[in-house]
């Protein structure tokens, strides 16, 4: 079987990186452009570095800022009738994997309106027609977002979080500036870190790796270790380099898939609306150690990229442990919370709970086949 790879037709990296925005916008001739975001990002002047570049440049726009943490199938659907009602051909998407996200699915139903209810997308939805052109500006490091093919969106309804995956998705340009993820609080820099270092450890371990996702998926986790801690303490440096590792580990799990950690967290978050990065970041260093015997060699490379000492030659029991426990000191040494009740999660929820986990998109994923009453077990030891 042919192993496939899908990635920004063009990327921008490092310090400024924002200041193509104008110039990727008229080489592309687009005339009318609708910038999704969030009201935050607008109040406290971390989209307007972006809009300022537009006014400057005398670029059209309007802004779509009606956006909430784990997006909902309404803010996807206001997202379109706006789009549709401003005529727009472009999209900017300025934010974290909220705004991201919604863009995604809005420039899908925009380009193929016979997925308006949302909710259809699910899964590996049949779509014939790429999406609006996205241009994406994160502004947190950890979803890479701007460069997967995968978008999650909330069921209020049904209190469930369903993963899309579509090819047609990927944002055109993705503009990765340090500069627009200086303003991160500290929770916010060490839970989205994290994810990135779950994106990296389940795209390595997960059943679709090979080689070539196995390379970005190993820099990404040495990227991380290294630069995490100073990440979450605001320095400048380790928040360029967690702006590159997370993309890297995007690259690599956007087109092998991810595992239980994210198939556990995705129902956290639909049932008690926790952010995206937390769930997993608490879920990671338990479920590694779940996997630990199903991994092969792969927590050796863990543990080599993190500079673990004698890691080439430990046993392959005390290599797979030095893994997980450097995994779990990173997490505590950022501050991530080490139990899901913390989070508000209460034990009467989790055999539902656990059932939606199991039915997640992601779950087959993992290298380790697993029932809903390990699925329980995990949760209740994280209680």
């Amino acid at each position: 079987m042919a192993n496939r790879m899908m990635l920004n037709e063009t990327s921008y990296h490092g310090k400024g990186a924002i200041k193509a925005v104008p110039t990727e916008v008229k080489a592309r001739g687009f005339k009318k452009v609708v910038v999704v975001t969030d009201k935050d990002l607008i109040k406290f002047n971390v989209a307007t570095k972006v809009t300022n570049l537009l006014d400057d440049a005398a670029i059209d726009y309007v802004i779509y800022d009606g956006i909430v943490p784990n997006p909902t199938i309404e803010n996807v659907k206001n997202g379109v009738n706006f789009v549709n009602e401003v005529g727009a051909d472009a999209i900017i998407a300025i934010g974290g994997g909220s705004p991201i996200d919604t863009a995604k699915a809005i420039g899908i139903i925009v380009s193929n309106p016979e997925f308006s209810d949302v909710i259809s997308l699910e899964g590996v939805a049949d779509t014939k027609n790429p999406s609006l052109p996205i241009l994406a500006v994160p502004t947190t490091s950890g979803t890479a977002a701007e460069v997967t093919i995968n978008y999650v969106i909330t069921d209020k309804t049904n209190a469930r979080k369903f993963v899309c995956v579509d090819p047609h998705d990927i944002p055109l340009v993705a503009f990765i500036d340090s500069e627009m993820m200086m303003g991160m609080p500290k929770n916010l820099c060490a839970s989205t870190g994290m994810d990135a270092m779950t994106h990296a450890i389940e795209g390595l371990i997960t059943k679709g790796a090979w080689e070539m996702t196995d390379m970005l998926h190993l820099k990404a986790i040495e990227i991380i270790g290294r630069s995490l801690r100073s990440s979450v303490e605001g320095e400048l440096k380790g928040r360029e380099e967690i702006a590159l590792g997370q993309y890297i580990a995007g690259m690599g799990f956007s087109n092998v898939g991810l595992g239980l950690v994210h198939g556990m967290a995705h129902p956290l978050s639909a049932w008690y609306n926790i952010p995206h990065g937390v769930a997993c970041a608490t879920l990671l260093p338990t479920v590694m150690k779940y996997n630990k015997a199903f991994t092969g060699e792969k927590y050796r490379e863990i543990a080599k990229v993190l500079h673990i000492v004698d890691a080439e030659i430990m046993t392959i029991e005390a290599a797979r442990d030095a893994a997980c426990t450097a995994i779990d000191q990173l997490s505590k040494d950022v501050g991530i919370p080490t139990t899901i009740s913390e989070l508000g999660v209460k034990a009467e929820d989790l055999p539902k709970i656990a059932e939606d986990a199991l039915n997640d998109v992601c779950t087959p994923g993992n290298p380790r086949d697993t029932t809903v009453e390990e699925i329980i077990e995990i949760y209740q030891g994280l209680l």
